[in-house]
């Protein structure tokens, strides 16, 4: 009645007169509650009079029977929440609370009430309340004092934080108020089992902290409490006392912190010095750190002394000697307690380092050991580290810049020493030597360069190498003129040298090393050249013509391609230099295929077109739609017309028609797999010149073409292009004629798996659009389970329908990709393959299992063991199949579901155990380390279940044991040991 006006709150108040009135205080408290439940409904609607009146009621029923209490506080904070109340109301309200309700004497929701009424007068009323002065604070200190719920905790410690954050007069009452909040530090609370409330210990324990480091005013009474939890032998105690000191160093100044200061590095140094706990290491070293911050931040006045010169000095004092001990036991506690203070202002580190870098050079040139050397070097590479957060070094201020020449010479001793760890450091130290800003001098980086080429090339170690190599990669930016000049004409002339003796792993690491120097755009400029030239020189036959080495250039290649595509400058002179260049190269050698059998013929080999793909996707992926569309309207004419005028050295012995019949062209049309590379990596806003037609090549191709490679690059073509092509009339047409021209092959034909290989990628093209057309190509897969010839294809061809594909139908070539498309392939399909197994007959029951065996392999764990109830049965008949890739791909799927979803699995225990120990004895060594895998996985069920098959898994497992192959060996030893263990104690 009162939501809609037919009733005023003076009404229901006459109205419950009688209850209100009765002498029987369970009947007064039945109409005060009644009244209560309706105001917390329809506070909103009251006017200011009705509110004033029922809070002089609600107060005065304050002094009524105690029954009536909670009924009262409900009415109460109902009001509270009202936008009429008139000023000087919340003071009265809270007055009456204070002077007639002992809090902690009701149960927890009625002290949650009380809290909850202070909260909302806190936030709509703080003017008024600030009025009372501390006697607000005075009250609100006893109402909370006792408080053990940990729901009303987390309140009250949020009224004590507005307290002092909107700052209300604490007047004399600072200990108080840390007291009645400080004696639940450190908190102890662990939820209950099945805690319908979700409160949970770090929820108290940061609502809490936020309480203490809330005020300086709290500075002299909680840092001696934080010093005694912190030498407690609780390490939980002595984790939220760090992390409370490390959140109180934010506002304390030197003022809170310098009585205390001894105190507290003696704690902090001899838990890093003793402790065995990380977290108590790292917290520790979080402290000094942020203790050191404090001391840096404060402003000194003529007349103080300055606290960070000797609190630093204090740590220096304890901490530096034992760098110099020849143990060398503390050195490593002592580099990370000088490295935490020095790391928190530029002031700290050039007092700590002016102390400790030339210690630490001197004790390098000491110890002639590589291991102590490398120990040092890691020290030195800390504060080396740390000067990188300051940024340009000032000739008077930098301790580290006046030692320039020791540091270099150190860092330049470990690059030649034997030791590949002390090499490692050292190549960790130049890196950062050289991004300090003017640190090194024009003939030092010459040095550096000469260092990073000789550990590219001719050290023996691949660790040392590959560092080395990236190294450049992250100096080459900083120096871009000094590596293009010194370093690329260097490994050029290394690359180009005829010397018999040059190794074919010289020669690679060259490749490697161009690649990881071209991260600037005025160095990709000079090594891409330089790459193609190499290319250049295999197709011409000056050197040897090796597949693995054109490979080599083309990964090189993929690598600079990929550094560019952030630059958009880089990205299109990579694209325009390297893709004409790349496809000249490659119709060169296809045209000269029929008259020089030999020249060239490196560049028609499969494994080298496959190379080149992604070269050419990764320069295309990243281009711009505009400068997309300029290069696509040379290329697919060049594919379609023969059109070769933008390409380089374009006097070609014959026209280029990849797509016309012929012997002599095959291997023109081989290099359909770089128009898919191009075509396939293009934005989907690009419109592809005379697409309809490609299309159509494309399609005639994939199913006539004798060469499995040509076909399967024109059908991934035709596919990639079928999922960007927008929906609409023309994309059904030529789907029609895909479909047209495919069904009558695959029923009868030459080309049946041509046909079913595009069958296979325009079905993926379509399923990862959500198109209709792909489930009636996925159901006309189904039917090609049943074919003896083509099964087991078809079979295979469902993991190419879930697995991400490397080259064409992927997000990074902008492919049209569906989130869950996994997900509802499964639902749509997997019934089909469960129905189709039970009715078909025995010879292809196997290719139905592989078929749902590959889709359950891509499928989303948790949607798996969702499902896996209804599919367990026949999974696990899949591994009585004589199929290896069928064990395979079951074992596979079924090894996470046992640590997934054990209780379902549990189950079929007796199965399970029975089927993994056969399959240890498998032919294929593949399927014998899936088999002791899954064997291993069993240990994760519960050990009830397990127990009475250990000695048996035991037994069976010795036999692996002495599995000719290590792999499966070291299987073995790891499944059986955790049987060993099987329900030890602890366990």
């Amino acid at each position: 009645g009162m939501k809609d006006g037919s009733w005023t709150v003076l009404q229901l108040v006459e109205a419950l007169g009688f209850c209100l009135e009765n002498t029987d205080p369970r009947t007064r408290g039945r109409g005060i509650q009644l009244l209560s439940q309706v105001l917390l409904q329809c506070y909103s609607l009251l006017q200011e009079k009705e509110v004033l009146h029922l809070v002089l009621f609600y107060e005065n029923r304050l002094q009524d029977h105690h029954l009536m209490i909670p009924s009262v506080l409900q009415g109460l904070r109902a009001l509270s929440m009202c936008d009429v109340l008139s000023p000087g109301l919340a003071v009265s309200v809270l007055k009456a609370i204070f002077q007639e309700v002992h809090v902690q004497s009701l149960m927890q929701l009625d002290r949650h009430t009380v809290y909850s009424i202070i909260a909302n007068f806190m936030s709509t009323r703080e003017e008024e309340l600030k009025g009372l002065g501390a006697d607000f604070t005075f009250g609100f200190i006893q109402m909370m004092d006792g408080e053990k719920d940990p729901r009303n905790l987390l309140v009250a410690f949020q009224i004590v934080r507005d307290l002092i954050a909107k700052n209300y007069t604490l007047g004399p009452f600072v200990e108080e108020l840390f007291e009645v909040t400080s004696c639940y530090f450190p908190i102890d609370f662990s939820p209950p089992p099945n805690d319908p409330h979700g409160i949970q210990r770090e929820d108290l324990i940061l609502s809490l902290r936020a309480v203490l480091a809330s005020t300086p005013l709290f500075a002299e009474f909680l840092l001696p409490l934080l010093i005694e939890k912190m030498d407690s032998d609780l390490q939980s105690a002595k984790l939220d006392s760090l992390q409370t000191l490390t959140a109180c160093c934010a506002i304390y100044g030197q003022k809170e912190l310098q009585e205390f200061l001894p105190s507290l590095w003696s704690s902090l140094r001899r838990e890093v010095f003793q402790t065995a706990s990380e977290k108590v290491e790292t917290e520790c070293l979080a402290t000094l750190h942020a203790l050191s911050a404090c001391l840096s931040r404060s402003v000194l006045s003529s007349d103080t002394e300055d606290l960070l010169d000797s609190f630093l000095g204090s740590i220096l004092q304890d901490c530096r000697h034992h760098l110099c001990e020849p143990d060398m036991k503390l050195v490593w506690p002592s580099a990370k307690l000088l490295q935490a203070a020095a790391g928190a202002s530029l002031r700290a580190y050039h007092h700590v380092t002016r102390h400790v870098l030339p210690l630490l050079l001197e004790q390098y040139t000491k110890h002639p050991q590589s291991s102590q050397r490398r120990t040092i070097l890691e020290m030195l590479l800390g504060f080396l580290e740390l000067q990188k957060k300051w940024g340009h070094m000032e000739e008077d201020e930098s301790s580290l810049l006046s030692l320039r020449a020791p540091v270099c010479s150190v860092v330049f001793s470990a690059l030649t020493d034997p030791s590949v760890q002390l090499q490692l450091v050292g190549i960790r130290a130049l890196t950062v030597l050289g991004s300090l800003q003017g640190f090194l001098s024009p003939s030092d980086l010459e040095l550096v360069v000469d260092h990073l080429v000789h550990l590219a090339l001719r050290e023996e170690d691949s660790q040392s190498s590959e560092a080395a190599m990236e190294a450049a990669g992250s100096l080459a930016p900083i120096y871009p003129k000094v590596f293009s000049g010194h370093m690329v004409p260097r490994l050029e002339e290394e690359l180009q040298s005829e010397r018999e003796e040059k190794s074919c792993s010289l020669q690679q690491r060259c490749l490697q090393t161009l690649a990881a120097v071209s991260t600037h755009t005025s160095i990709v400029r000079e090594t891409v050249p330089v790459l193609l030239q190499h290319l250049r020189k295999v197709q011409k036959g000056s050197e040897a013509r090796n597949t693995q080495d054109v490979v080599s250039v083309c990964q090189s290649l993929q690598r600079v391609a990929l550094q560019c595509q952030q630059d958009a400058e880089g990205c299109w002179y990579y694209h325009q230099t390297v893709v004409p260049c790349l496809l000249a190269m490659a119709l060169q050698a296809a045209m000269q295929e029929s008259t020089h059998p030999l020249l060239g013929k490196a560049l028609l080999e499969e494994e080298v077109l496959a190379a080149m793909v992604p070269v050419i996707s990764a320069a295309t992926t990243h281009l711009s739609p505009e400068l997309a569309a300029q290069s696509v309207s040379h290329v697919v004419p060049l594919f379609l017309d023969g059109e070769v005028s933008f390409l380089p050295q374009n006097s070609f012995p014959c026209s280029f028609q990849p797509f016309e019949n012929g012997e002599c062209l095959e291997a023109q049309r081989r290099l359909v797999a770089l128009l898919m590379a191009f075509i396939c990596s293009l934005p989907r806003s690009v419109a592809i010149p005379q697409q309809e037609r490609l299309l159509q090549e494309l399609l005639a191709l994939s199913c006539s073409c004798n060469c499995p490679f040509t076909a399967t690059t024109a059908a991934k073509c035709f596919a990639g292009l079928v999922n960007k092509h927008p929906a609409g009339q023309q994309l059904d047409e030529i789907l029609q004629l895909a479909v047209n021209r495919m069904e009558p092959i695959i029923v009868e034909g030459s080309c049946r798996r041509q046909a079913l290989t595009l069958l296979l990628w325009v079905t993926k093209a379509l399923v990862l659009r959500y198109h209709p057309l792909s489930t009636r190509l996925t159901d006309k897969l189904m039917d090609l389970l049943g074919d003896t010839e083509l099964g087991p294809a078809v079979a295979d061809g469902f993991s190419l329908l879930m697995a991400e594909s490397p080259d064409v139908l992927h997000k990074g070539c902008h492919a049209d990709v569906r989130i869950m498309f996994r997900q509802r392939f499964f639902t749509d399909n997997v019934p089909k393959l469960v129905q189709g197994f039970h009715g078909a007959s025995p010879d292809v029951k196997a290719n139905y299992l592989k078929g749902l065996s590959h889709v359950l392999n891509h499928l989303p764990k948790p949607v798996l063991v969702t499902e896996l109830p209804t599919l367990l049965s026949l999974l696990l008949e899949a591994l009585s199949c004589s199929d290896q890739v069928v064990q395979l791909s079951t074992l596979s799927c079924l090894q996470p579901l046992l640590l997934e979803a054990p209780q379902i699995m549990s189950l079929h225990i007796d199965t399970l155990v029975t089927k993994f120990l056969g399959l240890t004895s498998s032919p294929t060594m593949a399927v014998r380390i899936a088999a002791l895998r899954c064997a291993h996985a069993l240990t994760s069920l519960p050990t009830t279940v397990l127990l009475p098959y250990k000695a048996r898994v035991i037994r069976a497992l010795a036999k692996p044991l002495d599995d000719k192959k290590r792999l499966v060996r070291k299987e073995a030893v790891a499944a059986r040991g955790e049987w060993f263990l099987l329900g030890s104690p602890g366990r």
